[in-house]
């Protein structure tokens, strides 16, 4: 519980916050990895044979059921609590912002504004045109999986493609410059359920802890973002972020002290 308090008020007294997420965040919604998304009809696939680019090329039809598939899933789950606290602490805090390696909608629909997604999203899918843009598309096909043909794009008639990131793939650009920026910036980072392995993503925390900010990890288990961070909270995010929110705004506290300054 000191942990929680000190970290309580290091949030409370916080002028730029940054909250960043990865699959644990989404876990206890049931939104399980992609890579654990391969079950029943699609247990015989591996994550690499459906999730690059040159499996779409080659099988756009088996490639696009999948994500049809997961798509589905997702809008069936609903965010946790701790998605929940995370757009309180939006609320609290005006210059938060929110960058998430999830390709679910799970912070958007708990009132997160327009969070960064680093990964892309199984909602918003584009089209593999020479000018790839946004494409509109019905809602998920609600089945148990298989092969679907992927629509066409109504503005140039290319295939539409799931609008996630894929092996082999770089990371979109502004969305990486956006969660660089929001990082070096900041005043506390909150990194909640990602394991610190994945690049360049797991650069984030490491941007914000060289720039000066207090970084806290919320996560069960140990990372290699433990020695980075200032505070390490070992619990879920369903549980940890609530009592961190309770603790930061319980009435006795409301933003006292001196405000924290924030990297200019």
């Amino acid at each position: 519980m000191d942990d929680v308090r000190s970290t309580a008020e290091l949030l409370a007294r916080a002028r730029r916050v940054v909250v960043f997420t990865g699959a644990g965040m989404s876990a206890e919604s049931g939104v399980p990895t992609f890579r654990d998304d391969l079950t029943g009809l699609w247990a015989r696939f591996d994550a690499e044979q459906l999730a690059t680019p040159e499996a779409f090329h080659a099988d756009p039809d088996l490639v696009w059921g999948w994500y049809e598939w997961r798509r589905a899933r997702v809008r069936r789950a609903v965010p946790n609590p701790g998605h929940l606290a995370v757009a309180a602490i939006e609320a609290r805090i005006p210059h938060t912002v929110v960058i998430t390696q999830n390709v679910d909608d799970l912070h958007e629909r708990a009132g997160s504004r327009e969070p960064v997604h680093l990964h892309g999203s199984l909602f918003a899918p584009r089209c593999i045109g020479a000018a790839p843009h946004p494409a509109s598309v019905g809602e998920p096909a609600d089945d148990d999986g298989g092969r679907i043909p992927p629509p066409r794009c109504a503005e140039c008639g290319a295939l539409v493609r799931p609008g996630v990131v894929w092996f082999g793939e770089a990371l979109p650009g502004d969305a990486l410059s956006a969660a660089v920026d929001a990082a070096a910036r900041c005043d506390v980072l909150l990194t909640v359920g990602t394991s610190g392995v994945v690049y360049p993503a797991a650069e984030i925390p490491r941007v914000a802890a060289r720039a000066g900010a207090a970084v806290v990890q919320v996560n069960p288990e140990p990372t290699p973002l433990d020695a980075v961070c200032a505070v390490n909270l070992r619990g879920t995010a369903a549980q940890t972020l609530p009592a961190l929110v309770s603790a930061a705004w319980d009435g006795s506290r409301q933003t006292s002290g001196t405000p924290v300054s924030a990297p200019e």
